[in-house]
């Protein structure tokens, strides 16, 4: 399957930004209960050693019950392993998402209650997806969206080791007893070996007999995936440079506002350039600077207009903020910005954000992520980062908040230094945003502010 170029052309010439997990690989592995899925899943995710390899269990998408079915559960008379006890529309569905970059609400399944619970995982920026599941090569919709198919056979036909692992994982894992178990092994489980799970074998890319002892099939798979994920990340790089040629050519637009030089900044400027500086003097005058930055930051935020009665009796038509106004702060130069953050917005939702920048291939990658809830309510969201040179950061970051319902037009960047290429780039694929900025440093500066600030 072809993967999708990071960044693409409209007809009016709009530039837009495709993250690296934007069109994920997923990797499909299916196979018989207890035939060792999970540990097969689990060696490829090891050997991968990459923090953004996930695996999406097919039982967390089981039906939810009518009162029938679920007394018929509990009786171990439900046939868990048929395919319509799957919700495959809202499987598909989730998948679908992922691949667009979009965040997911993952079911949570019990099964001890036999019941979908109320609450869900969520699931975003995965960069390869292993489906593991006995009947995860049955939906053609998904089988369309897979990378490689993998079908785990057990030693024999059907061996007796098979049942030895189901009955183990259902009582440690699962609550369940073991009369239950064999009963629902031998009514449903071992039938839907031969109905469901053996024509998968057909359209399987690879098939691994002996589970996790089969050392070359799980390679095999693994090196598939370095290759896929090598290539993309190739091709990402390659267009982070392509959007930094054709940025250089535009002048920055109005919506970059970068503060004015004026005497009281190139002197707080001068002490912060200056390495001589104690460390205090830099902290003092650094915490000055991100202050007039947040503070142009909220001129930026909408208003309502509002009237007050003054000491004195009289009304004054002033403004209040529209809504609530959050920041997102760029780890770790980004939390320089923090205490003037507080004493500008004593009250404002802060969440983080760790993209780092891979020096081998100069591509941004996501690490950790802790958002405000509801952040798409919010009116303003001011995104924050101590210095930019190529904007790879900065591109990410405005692309995880969209993902997350924000609009482009309430999100503010603040950074207190930026080379001009990165600002280009970062305003060509979103012409939306603001950004204000301290002033322009030479191209591809070292991030050398959050280092002096914290003093490491």
């Amino acid at each position: 399957m072809e993967s999708l170029s990071p960044f693409y052309s409209m007809p009016t010439a709009e530039v837009r930004y495709s993250p690296p997990w934007q069109d994920l690989s997923i990797i499909g592995i299916a196979g018989s209960s207890g035939s060792g899925k999970t540990s097969v899943a689990m060696e490829i995710v090891r050997s991968l050693n990459l923090p953004w390899v996930v695996i999406l269990v097919m039982d967390s998408f089981y039906k939810t019950l009518s009162s029938e079915e679920h007394h018929k559960a509990h009786a171990n008379e439900y046939d868990f392993d048929c395919p319509e006890s799957i919700d495959f529309d809202l499987l598909v569905q989730t998948l679908l998402d992922l691949k667009k970059g979009k965040k997911a609400n993952i079911p949570v399944y019990s099964f001890a209650d036999h019941q979908r619970q109320s609450h869900t995982t969520t699931l975003y920026s995965p960069r390869v997806i292993i489906l593991e599941g006995i009947l995860a090569l049955h939906d053609p919709r998904i089988v369309e969206m897979l990378d490689v198919k993998v079908l785990e056979l057990p030693r024999c036909a059907f061996a007796l080791i098979n049942v030895d692992l189901y009955v183990l994982r259902d009582v440690r894992e699962r609550g369940r007893d073991v009369e239950g178990i064999i009963k629902q092994w031998f009514e449903f489980v071992k039938p839907s070996y031969t109905k469901s799970v053996e024509p998968q074998r057909a359209i399987s890319d690879i098939i691994i007999p002996r589970g996790i002892e089969n050392k070359t099939a799980i390679d095999m798979v693994v090196k598939h995936i370095q290759r896929k994920l090598q290539e993309k990340s190739e091709k990402h790089s390659e267009e982070l440079h392509r959007l930094g040629l054709i940025a250089a050519e535009v002048e920055l637009p109005s919506n970059v506002h970068v503060l004015p030089s004026t005497p009281q900044l190139v002197g707080m400027n001068t002490i912060l350039q200056n390495p001589e500086s104690e460390q205090e003097d830099f902290i003092f005058y650094f915490d000055r600077l991100a202050s007039i930055l947040i503070e142009r930051a909220l001129d930026m935020t909408s208003y309502v207009s509002a009237h007050v009665e003054t000491p004195q009796g009289n009304q004054y038509l002033g403004l209040h903020p529209k809504g609530a106004v959050s920041a997102v702060a760029i780890l770790r130069g980004g939390s320089c910005l923090e205490t003037a953050l507080k004493r500008s917005i004593p009250d404002c939702i802060t969440g983080r954000v760790l993209i780092q920048t891979n020096k081998s291939n100069e591509e941004p990658e996501l690490h950790y992520l802790k958002l405000p809830s509801q952040i798409e309510e919010h009116s303003t969201v001011i995104l924050m980062d101590s210095q930019m040179s190529s904007g790879s950061a900065a591109l990410m970051a405005v692309r995880v908040l969209l993902d997350h319902g924000v609009k482009e037009e309430r999100i503010v960047f603040v950074t207190c230094a930026a080379g001009e290429r990165g600002l280009k780039r970062l305003v060509a694929v979103y012409s939306k945003i603001n950004v204000i900025v301290g002033r322009i440093e030479e191209e591809r500066e070292p991030r050398w502010i959050e280092k002096r600030y914290f003093g490491c």
